[in-house]
């Protein structure tokens, strides 16, 4: 309980120091902007690429823990559906819930993992991610396309969205390396974990950064559903999934964390892009954020 406690904190503490450092020390948004794009397409990428070229998964289950992640993502994504008729949520509204339940910090699951399992967490996280995130993009696109915009969705521009994505381009790189035993040069390698150690303490100051604590109280039911929807009722599915598939050990507790996380702050600026409600997405990461600080460590403690 106390190793649980002491790996999660520190993730969560420089969250909310990032959220101090916004609100007293650094307002500017042009700032923080400034960081979370050197993040998102420079950082981030070299992190991902870097443990996915160069881990070695064999003594892993890493084909039942892709399963267990994309099954559960979907299924939340049906499921969450069925909140759009008791909540009479208006187009917008809608893509907003659905992407507080799909989508995922992978800046948060990546920490965290790797906080707790070193840097074989972060391998497989770095996994989880190459499954999630693509599969994330594709249904809030979609979805966005159909009940926020006039334009429909088509694959052709799902693809370009997919195609330009710098996460996705570096975990399939990664993968591709790996697969393909391609050696990376030492120095090369050296310069990628530089890179990548710099990612989480920017990452997760820039989402403390994010944080929106203002009329949260106009969607309060709904923010409280969709909320434990995402960090109740998501881990609760990979976790029945990951029994079926006889998933245990660190492969659970990764995918647990993984599932386990808020959603991303990326879905506001998605919503803010293809007609959501943008607020309201804001709403809806502050208070996964600031849940995720209890449930996460309950989760992995009853594992």
């Amino acid at each position: 309980m106390l190793s649980v406690f002491n790996a999660l904190f520190p993730v969560f503490l420089i969250i909310a120091l990032g959220a101090v450092v916004k609100r007293y020390f650094v307002s500017d948004d042009g700032f923080w902007l400034g960081v979370e794009k050197v993040t998102y397409f420079i950082l981030f990428p070299c992190l991902l690429f870097g443990n996915l070229a160069l881990s070695d998964f064999s003594q892993f289950s890493v084909g039942p823990l892709v399963i267990i992640l994309g099954c559960g993502q979907i299924l939340m994504a049906v499921i969450t559906f069925g909140l759009r008729l008791p909540f009479t949520l208006s187009g917008p509204q809608f893509t907003s819930v659905f992407q507080g339940t799909v989508r995922y910090n992978s800046f948060v699951a990546i920490a965290a993992a790797q906080s707790l399992f070193g840097q074989t967490g972060l391998a497989l996280a770095a996994i989880g991610i190459a499954i999630m995130v693509p599969l994330a993009n594709i249904l809030s696109v979609y979805v966005l396309a159909q009940f926020a915009s006039d334009r429909p969705a088509s694959l052709v521009n799902l693809a370009k969205t997919m195609g330009r994505n710098p996460l996705i381009l570096s975990c399939v790189a990664g993968v591709a390396f790996n697969v393909l035993a391609i050696p990376i040069p030492t120095a090369l390698a050296n310069t990628l974990s530089i890179l990548g150690g710099a990612t989480l303490t920017l990452g997760l100051l820039a989402v403390g950064a994010g944080l929106v604590f203002a009329n949260m109280a106009a969607h309060r039911n709904l923010i409280m559903v969709t909320t434990a929807f995402k960090l109740l009722l998501m881990p609760a599915l990979v976790f029945a999934l990951g029994r079926y598939f006889d998933i245990h050990g660190i492969e659970l507790a990764v995918a647990m964390i993984c599932a386990a996380v808020p959603s991303a702050t990326s879905s506001y600026i998605l919503a803010k892009q293809l007609g959501g409600d943008a607020p309201l997405m804001a709403s809806l990461i502050t208070a996964g954020t600031v849940v995720a600080l209890v449930t996460m460590p309950a989760i992995l403690m009853f594992l």
